[in-house]
């Protein structure tokens, strides 16, 4: 099997719901890190890319059913390179990382770019078909969040509790406390804010052209961090899992806006190109789990990560672990065996402060452990996420 690494990386900013981002189309917010590749690695011979990998959480719109195609043609690909779309919810990026992966260690391809996007500012409300003949009572939802048209049968054996239930229920089965949420909340804005102002999260950033409500085109430079900065202001907010829950807007991850795609590359293709890699992808874990408690899907993936490259948890320099919600990041942490408030942990901040772009989230996460790998952050890193339904992914990279 041959060695994968992570060569080059760029996102765009990750827009707020409605926000900076909200005008522009997910198959161009795609295109764009792709062109920024394009032009960061001028030496690489295009055509010899094997796939273009993308997550993609919904594809009910804009996103042209196969966004990675279309993004790559946009982005001025050659049109002999391939694109696929890859959808496993909010693991979908690093779904396409991995696929991305396989498909270099196998020798299958040499080069490979994966990612993800998501858009969820503009996610198309659906209409479902009719069960009876010329009814005229359509149902209507919104796709940007969860998933509209639940298959009764499971919804009998599994529950379909929505996402934020899902995490009240952890909050309730383990005894999570609202100010053990809401101070995860505070600690990743704070970690958020600092790498912003620091230019840290720049570094990952290719800034995007979006239009605004005038019409003209203003340059998108930064992520547009969200939520109150203050426990109490975090404290009043309300809860969005029944009137005595404790899972909020403002411990929670975000619905928001953006693209992350990277260059994968084998040793050969890599020197061939004068390309530098930033870390080596060592493994990858995949797991189920029941869906009303999907949040604790990072727990057994990370698991059978840590079997297959006979690492332990203390081996790892670099946490970057989704913030999906602050009630289900702390079950999850815990479980493990990781402390609330362990430095290792999202050192730029996570979700709940720069958003979840669902199919972009993956991604990011390891391009950020990439390259925070390479600017001398230590020697390993690991990446986990739940997944929608019941599941979780977990990646672990190596310092070249």
């Amino acid at each position: 099997m041959r060695e994968v690494f992570v060569c080059e990386a760029a996102r765009t900013p990750i827009g707020r719901y409605g926000g900076a981002l909200s005008r522009v189309r997910a198959d161009d917010l795609a295109s764009m890190p792709i062109k920024h590749l394009l032009s960061r690695c001028p030496g690489v011979d295009w055509a010899a890319v094997g796939d273009v990998r993308l997550g993609c959480a919904n594809q009910a719109g804009e996103d042209n059913c196969n966004v990675a195609r279309t993004a790559s043609l946009l982005a001025g690909l050659p049109v002999e390179v391939p694109g696929v779309t890859v959808n496993s919810l909010c693991g979908s990026g690093m779904q396409a990382v991995a696929d991305g992966c396989r498909a270099i260690a196998s020798g299958e391809n040499s080069l490979v770019l994966a990612g993800g996007v998501e858009s969820m500012s503009r996610a198309p409300f659906v209409v479902s078909r009719a069960d009876v003949r010329a009814s005229r009572k359509p149902s209507v939802y919104d796709s940007a969040v969860g998933r509209p048209f639940i298959n009764p049968r499971m919804k009998e054996a599994y529950g379909m509790e929505s996402l934020p239930e899902t995490a009240q229920r952890l909050a309730d089965e383990r005894g999570i406390s609202r100010e053990a949420q809401d101070r995860l909340a505070l600690c990743s804005r704070r970690k958020a804010m600092r790498a912003q102002a620091c230019g840290v999260l720049g570094r990952e950033i290719c800034p995007v052209p979006a239009p605004g409500a005038d019409g003209l085109i203003t340059l998108v430079l930064k992520d547009e961090l969200a939520g109150p900065s203050n426990l109490e202001s975090l404290g009043e907010l309300r809860s969005v899992a029944g009137p005595t829950g404790s899972v909020t807007s403002g411990n929670s991850a975000a619905l928001s806006d953006g693209a992350c795609v990277m260059l994968l590359a084998d040793a050969r293709a890599a020197a061939r190109y004068s390309l530098a890699p930033m870390a080596r992808i060592i493994g990858v874990g995949l797991a189920g789990v029941p869906p009303r408690i999907m949040g604790l899907g990072p727990v057994p993936a990370t698991r059978r990560l840590l079997e297959l490259t006979r690492l332990q948890l203390g081996n790892f320099d670099v946490i970057e672990f989704n913030e999906a919600f602050a009630a289900q990041t702390l079950a999850a942490l815990r479980e493990l065996g990781i402390e609330d408030d362990d430095p290792r942990v999202n050192p730029n901040g996570g979700a709940i402060a720069l958003g979840h772009p669902l199919g972009m989230s993956g991604a990011r996460l390891v391009a950020s452990a990439a390259r925070r790998l390479y600017e001398g952050g230590g020697r390993y890193a690991l990446c986990a996420m739940c997944i929608g339904a019941g599941q979780g992914i977990a990646l672990a990279l190596e310092r070249v």
